[in-house]
Parts: structure tokens; sequence; C-alpha cells
């Protein structure tokens, strides 16, 4: 995931809501959306086997994105998604407090929301740190929690109007399909060539072998019915898939 919008135990139907766009390289080998053999609701890279986002059968919920800095950036890293995977298919959420603070410095920069709908944590493998998140709206792309990024307070502003009633998913798709660059003096300072930067500040980013894969909406943590979605956002190739979790 590279942008994240999520509502923490402040919407009256739905205590958890999350909205995400991942972005990743359309050659890479992807299945989308899908109930796994272990049991999760989640797509797959099946380049390395993991996920960006993910719901196990209990209820826990993982959802990560990277850290862009690449003077931190190293080859020889393990794949980023096998974090979300194991916690999902292996671990409670005590036991991955434990496994990212041994081995959450082995992997390359990432943020790692995750919780079980009791609790809801933020990771940060770059300054190692955890918190525990009160309830509240917040806005993650790839840099820390709640960074003001142009596309981070403009999403997370409107994510929280939209949330005033019920969830509209077509508003929050749209939200999350917007195309429209920042402003140039308003962009961050990552590291990387200043107009690759001014590409990667859309919502929806559209490069030409690069981009918006998916987007996805959570509504979790309501005992009368919740529901998992999943539009693919390849030029193309546009797909919807809904699962209703039990």
């Amino acid at each position: 995931m590279c942008l994240i919008n999520i509502a923490w135990q402040t919407h009256d139907i739905y205590p958890l809501v999350v909205l995400a766009n991942r972005d990743e390289f359309y050659a890479r080998p992807t299945q989308p959306l899908h109930k796994w053999n272990s049991g999760i609701l989640a797509g797959k890279d099946l380049q390395d086997g993991g996920t960006w986002m993910g719901v196990a059968p209990d209820g826990r919920f993982a959802a990560l994105t990277n850290y862009r800095d690449p003077a931190m950036m190293r080859t020889d890293r393990p794949s980023r998604g096998q974090i979300v995977r194991q916690f999902l298919e292996e671990m409670s959420v005590s036991e991955l407090h434990l496994w990212l603070e041994k081995y959450g410095a082995d992997y390359n920069g990432f943020n790692l929301l995750y919780g079980d709908l009791d609790t809801l944590y933020y990771y940060s493998s770059v300054r190692n740190e955890r918190s525990n998140l009160s309830s509240g709206i917040y806005g993650l792309s790839n840099a820390s929690l709640d960074s003001p990024w142009p596309k981070v307070k403009k999403t997370t502003l409107a994510f929280h109007t939209m949330l005033q009633g019920p969830p509209d998913t077509n508003l929050m798709f749209n939200l999350f399909s917007d195309t429209t660059l920042a402003e140039e003096d308003a962009l961050p300072d990552t590291g990387i060539d200043h107009e690759l930067e001014h590409q990667l500040s859309a919502v929806c980013i559209r490069l030409p072998h690069y981009g918006t894969r998916s987007t996805a909406i959570l509504l979790a943590g309501n005992k009368t019915g919740n529901r998992y979605l999943e539009r693919s956002m390849i030029p193309e190739q546009h797909t919807d898939l809904t699962f209703h979790l039990s």
C-alpha cells in the first residue's frame, strides 16, 4: 500500500474503516483480493508470496506501506509483504509486537498498521517505534503516520467528511482515483528526482509502467455485517470484487 486513510472507532456503524491504494509496477504478478487456503482475505504478491493488506478470520487486520528513502534501500533485504502475511496467518497481536522489535530493522523501511478490532497499532521500522492509536482518523503514505504530504492532507480531510454518515463506497473509490498532481512547491523531498516526486504526488498514480494497481475499502467491526471491497485500477482492466466478512 502507498496511501491509506483509516478511521478507528469514530464511525457509528463500522469501528474500522480503511480506504487504501496499492501502488506497484504493472508487470509485477499479482492475484486480486481472494480467500487464501489459510482463511485470510487479501490480495497476493505472486513474486514473493506476501500481501500489502488483509484480514484474518478472527478479525485481525494489517496494512503496510513502504517508507520512501532511496539512501536506505538495500537490495538484499526480504520482502516486506511477508510481514503482513506472517501476522495474519501465524501470529497474535502481542506476538507481532515482539517480532517487530526483534526483526523490524531487517527490512527496508516500512510502516505497519495492525490490530484485532479491539486495538489498533502503528509501527515505524525507521524509528523502531510502536504506537497504540486512540480513536481518530489518520492518513499514511510513504513517510510517517500523518506526515503532511499534499495527498495525505487532501484525502484525510475528505475522508473525514464522507464518514459523517453511512459510508458511500462510490465516493470513496472516486476520492482515491484522483490523478491530480500536487502543487510543486508543496512536494516533500524524499531524495528522488523532482519530476518523479511530482508524478508520485497524485492520489492515484499513472505512469507508463508503474502506478496505482488497486483501491481497497474495508468496513469492519460491525456484528451485523462487514465488507471488504477491491477495485482494480490497472488501465483497461477494471474489476470490482466484494467479500462479506462473517
